[in-house]
């Protein structure tokens, strides 16, 4: 995982490690200061600024990460540290996208400058606000995912046979967050360093360009706002448990159904809360309980937290009868055998955008059928597939799918392409779809096709696996494996203009085949950092056949090409390079006619 060794390399791990083993013990935290505006803290948020694609986006002043680059790093830090005494954060740049239901959501850009303080902030906090989150909130957080959000749904459904569901929608959930309150809740937690409390009061006040000093919310789109966001509803998180789930027993049962018989002989509430960011379900047992839990919620939102709900999205539902929705899937809970379990599918308002979208990029080969829109065509039908391969009747959602659109794609691509079995399919095409389906070959390119898409067990999320313990960064390291998929399906949105179709594809055959690992260091590459290295190079006499690519991290792809010694080794410092690699490394040097390194 590319963060542990952004860690390591800037000697960050010890620190983060005491600081969730602290938390952890309910300690409290004066000092933090310190430690956000450190060198090494300050030089990692930068590294992983830098590695985000939104720092290329401007802020108010029109500085992006380019015009920082061309600082030395004392410079970075001395700018950094500077401005934290006396903070002021200069104005938020007001964006607005389109929402799936037509309305828009209101992002806030903060400046460059400000982006890496938010983020100084974050690496301190995080693990300390880790320690304390709820292990069911999924939103936001490190290594969780929709999926395990889904997967704890299906579990409560078909292992604990919980069909009433209250579905709760807060209205304008990051706009209406309450700042005093916030502030508060983090001194709860432990934040007890004043300065540190200071700053972040600082951030959320900052004037957002055109509408002035916010009272109230965070910025969406600020750094430091989706951890901020937990901090809100972590009380919530907490107080719902506390009611059943963690509810102490005068008796203690070694049996489950001992434990669940003595508490349903009080009266108690029975709901299991599920929650990514500011949309989440209560599960319970019987339609009464569920209605308890409704008023419960809301009135501990509006009166503790301050929030409201919206009450035409917000009601109890009867999985029996009735599709619950959440982070894109439909649930129900249907028969099978004498027993009911979880029946997930796509939402309504989501196939129609996927076909929409769909539409769009055809329509695009139809204009232009080149080997670029073609890579881009199967990004897209790759990523759905990826996320939504978890609902469990998937194959009959995505075939119904690709028969409404099939005489569209077919009228509009029978002039540009061939349809027909693939024969000779890449590596990747074989990897995930069968060779048994009609597609179309564009500009040598076979089109991955939507129909062909089977269900993935939503597993849940194991709670022992963190980066902040050595006991989770060992089981990382162990079990972590990059996902293939979705890393090639943004692989896939390259534009090398330069490239030819070979090797293109062949590039990511080479990643699939590799299982996503640097053929040099080993380490996991996301789709951003990586290259593509000719073994023999092109003014050499090779080519881009599959056997003359290899897939290395950038940085390693770079030092391979460089003649300044100091700067080789400056890019390799982050790689832990023993014996045998750096003997490798020259072994590529040398075919590229390079003189050795020591």
């Amino acid at each position: 995982m590319q963060t542990l060794r952004y860690w390591d390399y800037y000697d960050m791990t010890d620190t983060f490690t005491e600081l969730y083993d602290k938390s952890s013990r309910k300690e409290s935290f004066s000092r933090l200061y310190d430690i956000i505006t450190s060198r090494k803290n300050i030089l990692l948020a930068y590294r992983t600024i830098k590695s985000n694609k939104g720092s290329r986006t401007p802020g108010t002043d029109n500085k992006t990460i380019n015009d920082l680059k061309k600082l030395s790093e004392n410079e970075v830090v001395n700018e950094i540290q500077n401005k934290l005494k006396n903070y002021r954060p200069k104005k938020v740049r007001r964006k607005l996208i389109e929402k799936e239901n037509g309305k828009w959501r209101p992002l806030g850009i903060p400046c460059i400058i400000d982006r890496i303080i938010q983020q100084c902030f974050r690496q301190v906090l995080e693990p300390i606000m880790e320690a304390r989150f709820y292990k069911h909130s999924y939103g936001f957080r490190p290594l969780r995912s929709t999926h395990h959000a889904m997967a704890r749904v299906q579990f409560l459904i078909n292992q604990a046979q919980l069909h009433y569901v209250v579905d709760i929608d807060i209205k304008g959930f990051f706009d209406n967050i309450n700042h005093n309150l916030l502030m508060k809740q983090l001194w709860n937690l432990g934040i007890n360093d004043r300065q540190v409390l200071a700053c972040i009061s600082k951030m959320l006040k900052a004037e957002i360009d055109g509408e002035g000093v916010p009272t109230k919310g965070v910025p969406q789109g600020g750094l430091l706002s989706p951890l901020l966001s937990n901090v809100v509803l972590n009380d919530l998180d907490h107080w719902v448990a506390e009611q059943w789930e963690f509810f102490p027993l005068h008796k203690e049962y070694k049996s489950r159904e001992g434990e669940l018989y003595a508490k349903k002989r009080t009266t108690l509430k029975e709901g299991y809360l599920v929650r990514y960011a500011d949309d989440f379900k209560v599960l319970c047992r019987d339609w009464n309980t569920a209605q308890k839990w409704y008023h419960a919620i809301k009135s501990y939102l509006k009166q503790r937290l301050k929030l409201d709900i919206s009450p035409e999205k917000s009601q109890v539902i009867n999985l029996r009868k009735t599709e619950s929705e959440f982070l894109g899937f439909t649930i129900r809970a249907n028969k099978k055998g004498k027993k009911r379990v979880a029946h997930t599918g796509l939402k309504e308002n989501k196939k129609r955008k996927i076909k929409e979208a769909f539409k769009k990029y055809v329509r695009k080969l139809k204009a232009s059928p080149t080997t670029q829109n073609a890579l881009l065509f199967n990004s897209f039908v790759l990523g759905i597939h990826n996320y939504f391969n978890r609902a469990t009747h998937v194959y009959n959602e995505f075939s119904r799918l690709a028969y409404d659109v099939r005489p569209f794609i077919y009228n509009r691509l029978k002039s540009v392409g061939k349809f027909a079995h693939p024969t000779n399919a890449p590596p990747t095409y074989e990897k995930f779809y069968s060779l048994g389906a009609k597609t179309f070959k564009i500009a040598s390119i076979y089109l991955f096709p939507l129909a062909d898409v089977r269900t993935k067990n939503a597993m849940n999320f194991s709670q022992s696996l963190t980066p902040f313990t050595s006991e989770g960064r060992a089981r990382i390291h162990k079990q972590l494996r990059l996902d293939i998929q979705r890393e090639i399906a943004l692989l896939l949105e390259s534009n090398i203009q330069t490239r030819s179709v070979e090797y293109m594809d062949n590039r990511i055959s080479r990643y699939s085949m590799k299982m996503g690992r640097c053929e040099i260091s080993g380490v996991l590459l996301q789709a951003r950092d990586v290259h593509c290295h000719h073994y023999i190079p092109i003014h050499l006499g090779g080519d881009d056949t599959f056997k003359n690519l290899r897939i290395l991290h950038k940085d390693i792809h770079t030092a391979i090409h460089q003649t300044d010694e100091m700067a080789i080794h400056s890019r390799l410092q982050g790689f832990n390079i023993a014996k045998p690699m750096l003997k490798k490394l020259n072994t590529y040097r040398e075919k590229c006619g390079l003189r050795t390194i020591m």
